[in-house]
């Protein structure tokens, strides 16, 4: 069986590396560092499942990102990852079901793949 694809979007280099570091053994772990190269990859990988995007970027923060994914991939599970509170954003798009959950940086790699597990239908969906 091939692995879950799962995108990750951060304008921070660092948080790509430890993201892929910590989930490519479990995950096909694609990473873009702004919204617009995130798009593109989504063009190309059809097959994603999983978004993962920061909040605060530049050019297009995250929710704007994932609002212009939904067009591309409509079938992905989105997600918002910020080191901030939760915000009238994101709660506003956690009530359109824009985002499944908002996750906390730093993140806990644990509590991602969890949350991964669950939404993928070997959880609750």
């Amino acid at each position: 069986m091939s692995k879950l694809k799962v995108l990750y979007v951060d304008d921070e280099l660092i948080n790509l590396m430890l993201f892929k570091a910590n989930l490519e053994r479990k995950y096909h772990i694609l990473t873009a560092n702004n919204g617009l190269s995130g798009l593109e990859i989504l063009s190309d990988n059809k097959d994603i499942t999983v978004v993962i995007s920061d909040m605060k970027m530049p050019n297009i923060n995250g929710i704007e990102f994932i609002r212009k994914a939904k067009k591309i991939l409509p079938t992905a599970i989105y997600y918002i990852l910020s080191g901030f509170e939760v915000t009238d954003e994101i709660q506003n798009a956690l009530d359109d079901s824009l985002i499944r959950k908002y996750l906390k940086k730093p993140f806990n790699m644990n509590e991602i793949s969890i949350e991964i597990e669950q939404a993928v239908g070997k959880g609750d969906h």
